[in-house]
């Protein structure tokens, strides 16, 4: 007797063959984005060979990290607003040409001016122009209204497999070659980024789908409302949190776990898990938020990572129990980014998605650099990293929590007799 297989689900095949016009797009840019993230989530793997070749510090290390953060944050908002004047294309190929030189002034680094100028300046003015925030706003373009928090999550978490390639790839070249060679073979993986932002240009020839709210018709206006809506405002400063979180992780996990005796390519496996899952989270969160409040979403997040972080911090770390936990961190790590884009989205409406993003980014940064860097200065003051991880813990709780109360739908009361 035959076994009849069930039809697959017809909503969802119906969903994906509507993308088939916007697929060049959505490839192009989610390609892209997975090495731009996943290259700078792996330069951590660099830090303590870096330090004893060149004769500089951990802190001069992650300052250029610090420096990368916030020319990324402070460059968003203007980047997302050239896109808006010029096209999505000459940007985001502009960024990831400045990428390619970024990595390759960092591998032939003298000092820490070298360090500085290609992990910091370059890298961080590349990633405004081809990062998370640009391709983002390039997802949302030519899908529609219901398809966009699904879209959003898939390119998401096709961005995050850039780290589950470039770690292992990195620290391979490193252990066996040197930090220059991991590096090396880093520039050779930011050279794809420029075809894949030409090919994800095409965005620029397809019209805005109509919004069912009213657009600002110039930067200032869209600046306007933006900084006068309270529920985004409080997304911005929560966002604060998350890119401390995060860039503290990514920046000094490896030595966290050098210092603990640990063999170094478990800082590889670990940034390579936390890509892996964040596959898994990206599409999780991508779905639930066409299902649930984006808001409550992200406030529900930063509290979950920061128990993560007081569990794993708390006690002596094992490869068993560092891999388990750059699981549970992967899949809450880049899960904000359909979330965030798509809120903002819903708010604002697409034409100005970029900018408005790069507001909210600008404050993310600002908390990536102070993972970065406060990080590096609070381990050269003490010799460890427990101060560190304890204010990240009780930060990432209390944004979590307020995120969470203002999300939360207010009761009205009952409506009131009209009176005659």
């Amino acid at each position: 007797m035959s076994v009849v297989t069930p039809p697959a689900n017809p909503s969802l095949m119906k969903s994906l063959y509507a993308l088939r016009p916007s697929a060049a797009i959505l490839l192009g840019v989610a390609i892209m984005l997975s090495f731009a993230m996943g290259l700078r989530q792996s330069l951590g793997l660099f830090v303590q060979p870096a330090v004893k070749d060149l004769a500089i510090t951990v802190a001069d290390f992650t300052l250029a990290i610090a420096v990368q953060n916030l020319m990324w944050g402070f460059m968003q908002p203007f980047a997302g607003a050239l896109a808006a004047r010029l096209g999505f294309r000459p940007v985001m190929v502009a960024g990831a040409v400045l990428y390619v030189l970024g990595m390759l002034v960092l591998a032939t680094a003298t000092g820490f001016v070298g360090v500085l100028l290609g992990a910091g300046v370059l890298i961080g003015v590349a990633l405004a122009c081809c990062g998370s925030g640009m391709a983002m706003a390039v997802a949302s373009r030519p899908v529609s209204t219901a398809q966009r928090s699904m879209v959003l999550g898939m390119v998401s978490a096709v961005g995050s497999l850039g780290a589950l390639v470039s770690a292992p790839i990195g620290q391979s070249l490193a252990g066996g070659f040197g930090w220059r060679m991991g590096l090396a073979g880093f520039v050779v993986i930011a050279l794809v980024m420029v075809p894949c932002a030409w090919l994800a240009g095409r965005v620029d020839k397809a019209p805005l789908p109509p919004s069912p709210i009213k657009q600002a018709g110039s930067a200032r206006e869209a600046l306007g409302l933006a900084f006068g809506n309270l529920p985004f405002m409080v997304m911005s400063t929560a966002y604060f949190v998350c890119g401390l979180q995060l860039v503290f992780l990514t920046t000094h996990l490896p030595s966290y776990l050098d210092l603990c005796g640990l063999d170094p390519m478990l800082g590889a496996q670990a940034l390579a898990t936390i890509g892996a899952f964040n596959v898994l989270g990206s599409l999780f969160f991508g779905w639930a938020g066409g299902r649930w409040s984006k808001p409550m979403l992200l406030g529900l997040i930063y509290i979950m990572r920061s128990l993560v972080l007081a569990w794993y911090f708390g006690d002596v770390p094992s490869p068993a129990s560092t891999l388990v936990f750059a699981g549970l961190m992967g899949f809450l790590w880049l899960g904000v980014a359909p979330l965030m884009s798509g809120a903002v989205a819903e708010i604002f409406g697409l034409r100005w998605q970029a900018m408005i993003q790069g507001i909210a980014f600008t404050s993310h940064q600002l908390g990536s650099s102070l993972g970065a860097f406060g990080g590096g200065l609070l381990f050269s003051a003490y010799g460890n990293y427990q101060l560190a991880w304890q204010l990240g813990v009780g930060m990432g709780l209390t944004a979590g929590i307020i995120q969470v109360l203002v999300a939360m739908p207010r009761h009205r009361g009952p409506a009131q007799p009209v009176m005659p």
